[in-house]
């Protein structure tokens, strides 16, 4: 069979999870509320743990702000394998499994809308701590290591919330992986250095991934600024964690339908 090309498909795909959004602004409150709320939150009530040495800035809304961005990007793409499960349970992707594409197409066009989506509660969590005075010690790389390390757990989230909807083909799957995102993010430096972490806590902590993608989103709010070496245990963690849940993701797909 003829495959049609991969670009304008996942375009429509893309721009068919954009337009639900629109139609449903609701979708967004997990991804852009909660983050905001964070921040707010967090910075204000914890801002004398900024005072203890060796916490990294003076100012407890620089070592928020990227966990909260972290948080709303992870349910940007949680939500984005949501709108899958929706399909899979009213029917319409069985059409799409009979559409002459690829199929893996199925799967990189929620993941594309996910980027889009995490675009959102990146920047607003980004201008909200700027109003509150956070302070980037190194302006550009800082904001290239937000984004990226940002975007790069949309796409984290957005495969395993996949591999959760292809085995479970339903939206039960959303309560898994909202569940993981909350236990994987709270179990990291989130919230405080790993210094400052004691018993199992520090052990889990010390070998989450989400951790060095923590450490490298974070750099540029911090005192130390950019260096490579929080940088590339990041960015090994975002691959590795991509090509393991990718994998997966796809092969769950190949499952599906005729």
């Amino acid at each position: 069979m003829m495959h049609s090309p991969s670009l304008p498909i996942l375009q429509r795909m893309t721009l068919r999870g954009l337009t639900r959004l629109v139609r449903r602004p609701s979708l967004l409150i997990p991804a852009t509320v909660m983050p905001v709320f964070f921040v707010v939150a967090f910075s204000g009530t914890f801002n004398g743990l900024s005072r203890l040495e060796g916490f990294g800035t003076d100012r407890m809304v620089n070592w928020m702000a990227p966990y909260a961005a972290i948080q709303g990007c992870s349910f940007a793409g949680v939500g984005a394998a949501g709108a899958t499960a929706a399909d899979l349970e009213n029917g319409f992707f069985d059409r799409l499994l009979l559409a002459p594409c690829r199929r893996i197409n199925l799967m990189l066009g929620p993941l594309l809308y996910s980027l889009a989506r995490a675009i959102l509660p990146t920047t607003l969590v980004l201008l909200v701590a700027l109003l509150l005075h956070a302070r980037l010690q190194d302006p550009v790389l800082g904001l290239v290591m937000l984004y990226v390390g940002c975007l790069g757990i949309a796409i984290v989230y957005g495969v395993l919330g996949l591999a959760l909807v292809y085995k479970l083909r339903s939206q039960r799957a959303m309560a898994i992986a909202q569940t993981l995102v909350f236990s994987s993010s709270f179990l990291s430096i989130g919230q405080v250095p790993l210094s400052f972490q004691t018993g199992w806590l520090h052990a889990v902590s010390r070998v989450n991934p989400l951790t060095n993608v923590l450490r490298m989103t974070r750099q540029g709010f911090l005192e130390q600024g950019v260096t490579w070496h929080d940088t590339w245990p990041g960015l090994v963690a975002l691959a590795a964690m991509i090509g393991v849940l990718g994998a997966l993701a796809a092969r769950g797909l190949r499952k599906l339908g005729p």
